[in-house]
């Protein structure tokens, strides 16, 4: 899949006229100009807002049967997309499988770059020949370039599995647009530093991830208001958020909410359900199982 002309059009390569004498600027300066340069994430996301909106669709409702949401990627990509995934089971109290991020070269890519992975097709419908996807679950390709031919092999094999492909791009126009059912595509422009797409490319990757992963599990009841009430009590500092999250929901001190997490046996939704509507636990279970897990629904 070797293409000069491919890499020659992208704004993702491109040079920025604002940081060309970078290299001549004091640290403050340059941090200005790093700064600014971030100016435009928000806006190039914004207009891609009805994709990310029509992909949590499909994710969310993956997840009501049993699906699982898959990032792939290469390089920075690919350890965003691990980044999220890895996320997801504490703040969500999912299995750990439910929401999965694989990356080019395997793991060892996570902490050094493995050179060349990022071109191999095949290695890409094999790792994810590994995950035995389903018509439940949902791929999302990243690529900053949208070319990488490993994340073209996860689109075809996620395709012909019965998988919902979708990709997650920085350019117009990109090879792995042809392979996909929904395209996110980020425009960026041109990095401070030419082609280093660690940089606003990442960032916006990184918050378009974020949107995907938050807003599929707000649709699935994993939040109620704006907390999360499904979080695992697994360290000091969340069993502590416990506590303040059941404060607010039930609008008690920290004590009432610590004795209702005790009656609950260290489960938010119920300890929650509980303190709204004074019920007793096994109320709050049946209450909770009929609506489905949504709290709101529940009370």
């Amino acid at each position: 899949m070797e293409n000069q002309d491919y890499f020659e059009g992208l704004q993702t390569e491109a040079s920025g006229a604002a940081a060309r004498d970078l290299d001549t600027l004091s640290p403050l300066a340059a941090a200005r100009v790093m700064n600014m340069a971030e100016d435009g994430v928000t806006a190039a996301i914004e207009k891609a807002l009805p994709q990310i909106a029509q992909l949590v669709e499909k994710i969310s409702g993956g997840f009501t049967r049993g699906g699982r949401l898959i990032y792939a990627g290469a390089g920075t990509s690919g350890r965003l997309g691990v980044l999220d995934a890895s996320e997801c089971p504490p703040t969500f109290g999912v299995r750990e499988d439910v929401v999965a991020g694989i990356i080019a070269g395997g793991d060892a890519a996570l902490r050094s770059a493995v050179e060349g992975a990022e071109d191999d097709e095949e290695q890409g419908r094999e790792a994810l020949r590994h995950l035995r996807v389903t018509h439940n679950d949902t791929v999302v390709a990243i690529s900053a370039s949208g070319w990488a031919p490993w994340c073209v092999g996860i689109l075809k094999q996620a395709a012909e599995d019965g998988a919902y492909p979708a990709a997650l791009v920085c350019n117009e126009d990109t090879v792995l647009a042809k392979h996909a059912k929904t395209v996110i595509t980020v425009v960026t422009g041109p990095e401070i530093l030419a082609g280093s797409t660690r940089l606003k490319a990442g960032t916006a990757t990184k918050r378009v991830l974020n949107m995907l992963s938050t807003l599929s599990f707000i649709r699935i009841g994993k939040v109620y208001g704006s907390l999360m009430v499904d979080v695992k009590l697994t360290n000091i500092k969340l069993r502590a958020r416990a506590k303040r999250i059941v404060a607010q929901a039930v609008k008690v001190d920290v004590l009432e909410a610590e004795r209702l997490l005790t009656l609950s046996k260290m489960q938010v939704k119920e300890a929650i359900v509980m303190g709204i509507l004074g019920c007793g636990l096994e109320e709050a279970k049946q209450r909770l199982e009929r609506s489905g897990g949504f709290v709101r629904g529940a009370i």
